[in-house]
């Protein structure tokens, strides 16, 4: 029995909980290709290798006759540029909420040496 790509494709994208337009987005698309793909029962490889690596998901255990598992390691979420090359996705929500959540931190340790000295210096 063959097996159609693109409903796994869309059954990896949904259970991940990933939008299509996030998808889209970071592959540097529109969303109508994505809903496209899903329809279509052959994709090109490196189509799912990007939306795998896009979605943090690992394609191989779907289609280990395409991927290994060493294909989909985790990476820092990724993008497509332009020209279609993978780059790291530096507009990704999660990069920026731990850079402020590290900066919070800091501020609130910095924060706690400054009321510990002044209780000090009152005392």
């Amino acid at each position: 029995m063959s097996k159609h790509y693109g409903q796994i494709l869309e059954r990896a994208i949904r259970r991940n909980g990933n939008s299509i337009s996030d998808v889209a987005r970071l592959l540097n698309i529109n969303r109508r290709s994505v809903y496209n793909w899903f329809n279509q029962a052959q994709l090109r490889p490196e189509i799912i290798y990007k939306i795998g690596h896009v979605i943090n998901y690992d394609f191989s255990v779907d289609l280990p006759h395409l991927f290994t598992p060493e294909d989909f390691i985790r990476k820092p979420r990724l993008a497509v540029n332009k020209q279609g090359e993978l780059m790291e996705d530096t507009n990704n929500s999660n990069t920026w909420q731990q850079k402020y959540i590290d900066l919070l931190e800091k501020y609130n340790a910095l924060l706690s040496e400054i009321v510990i000295s002044d209780q000090i210096t009152k005392n």
